[in-house]
C-alpha cells in the first residue's frame, strides 16, 4: 500500500444505547478510492464524523496525513459532503461558494477562479447566480460538492454524494470522481448505491451494527466463486438431478428464463458456480452427450449489490427503527 493516509487504531464511538461503532482499525492509502459500505444505523457517518472531526471519539485513536484526526493540521487538507447537508437558501450558489471560500481563507483571486471553474464541473454552471431555494435537491448536492473540492483537498470524504442525483447526474458525478481519483486525490466513500462503489473503489470495507465484517479488495470479494449461465435447448426437467448427481455440482434454472419442457424448441437459462473455469468445458459437453442444445456459455459476473445482500443476510441490522 501506498503512504497511509488515513490510519484509525480502535477507534470507537459509544452513544451508550448501542449504536455508534466499535474498535474500527483500517488504513487508507494516498491516492485510493475507499467505499465504506453497511445497511442504514450501522455506523458509517458517526465513523466518518470522528474523523472529520466533528465528534470526538469515546476511545481509540486516528491520523490524517499522520496529523490526529479533529485537528487544524489534519483538517486543513480534507474535503466532507455530510449525508444531512444544508445551506443558506437566502444566498445564492456562488455565494455560499464565496462564503466557504472566506473560511477556507482563501485568495480573492484564487477563490473565484476555482469558483467559476467548480459550477462548471459540477453541473450547476450559470445557476449559480440563483438563490439556493430555488434548488432541487439534487442541485444542492451538487452544490455541496463543489464546497468539498473548493480548497483542492488531497482528501476527500463524501456521504452518499449522488443519493439525490438522477441517472444522468450520478454518471456525471460518477465521471468528475475517477477524474479526481486519476489526479491522485484519496477518496472515502459511503454509499448506498453499490454500481457507483464498484466502479470507482480499489478496496471496501462493509460495517455492520458498528463493527466491520469484512474488507479487502474489489476483486478479492467478489472472486469467491465464479458463477456460469447457460442456455440449453431440449431441456428435461430430470436432467438437472441427473447433471448434478454426476458432477456434484448445484444447478438451478434461472427465473424466468423459459419453460424447461424442451417442447417446441423452447431453451432456458442454467446457472452453476465452478471453483475452477475449467470445469465448465466437462459441463458443455455433458449438456451436449445427452442430445440437448447448447446455445451459450458465458461467465456471470458477481456484482457488489450482490456480495452486499449476501453478507448481511440473515444478521440482525440495527437500522433506521430500531
Amino acid at each position: 500500500m501506498s503512504n497511509p493516509v488515513i490510519e484509525t487504531e480502535l477507534l470507537t464511538k459509544d452513544y451508550g444505547d448501542g449504536k455508534g461503532c466499535r474498535q474500527i482499525t483500517l488504513t487508507v492509502g494516498a491516492g485510493e478510492a475507499f467505499g465504506f459500505l453497511g445497511p442504514n444505523g450501522a455506523g458509517k457517518s458517526t465513523f466518518v464524523k470522528m474523523l472529520v472531526g466533528l465528534i470526538h471519539p469515546t476511545s481509540g485513536s486516528g491520523t490524517l496525513f499522520g496529523e490526529p484526526i479533529g485537528s487544524i493540521a489534519a483538517c486543513r487538507e480534507i474535503g466532507y459532503l455530510p449525508e444531512l447537508y444544508r445551506y443558506q437558501e437566502w444566498l445564492t450558489g456562488a455565494e455560499v461558494l464565496w462564503l466557504h471560500a472566506k473560511l477556507c481563507r482563501m485568495e480573492k483571486g484564487y477563490a473565484q477562479k476555482r469558483i467559476d471553474q467548480l459550477l462548471e464541473e459540477v453541473g450547476i454552471g450559470e445557476r449559480g447566480k440563483d438563490r439556493v431555494k430555488r434548488y432541487s435537491k439534487g442541485m444542492q448536492q451538487r452544490l455541496g460538492l463543489a464546497c468539498a473540492l473548493l480548497n483542492d483537498p488531497k482528501l476527500l470524504f463524501l456521504d452518499e454524494p449522488s443519493s439525490a442525483l438522477d441517472p444522468v447526474g450520478r454518471f456525471e458525478v460518477r465521471l468528475l470522481l475517477q477524474k479526481l481519483k486519476e489526479q491522485g486525490k484519496t477518496i472515502f466513500l459511503n454509499s448506498h448505491l453499490l454500481e457507483d462503489v464498484e466502479l470507482l473503489c480499489d478496496r471496501v470495507a462493509l460495517l455492520n451494527n458498528g463493527q466491520i465484517l469484512k474488507k479487502g479488495k474489489i476483486s478479492e470479494v467478489l472472486q469467491e466463486k465464479t458463477r456460469w449461465h447457460l442456455r440449453v435447448g431440449g431441456f428435461t426437467p430430470f436432467a438437472i438431478q441427473w447433471l448434478q448427481e454426476l458432477a456434484g455440482w448445484t444447478l438451478r434454472i434461472i427465473e424466468g428464463s423459459g419453460t424447461g419442457n424442451g417442447e417446441n424448441g423452447d431453451s432456458v437459462w442454467l446457472e452453476v458456480e465452478l471453483e475452477e473455469d475449467e470445469q465448465i468445458g466437462w459441463l458443455n459437453s455433458l449438456i451436449i452427450e445427452q442430445g440437448m442444445t447448447l446455445y451459450e456459455t458465458k461467465k456471470a459476473k458477481t456484482h457488489l449489490d450482490e456480495w452486499f445482500v449476501q453478507a448481511v443476510s440473515g444478521l440482525n441490522h440495527r437500522g433506521e427503527r430500531k
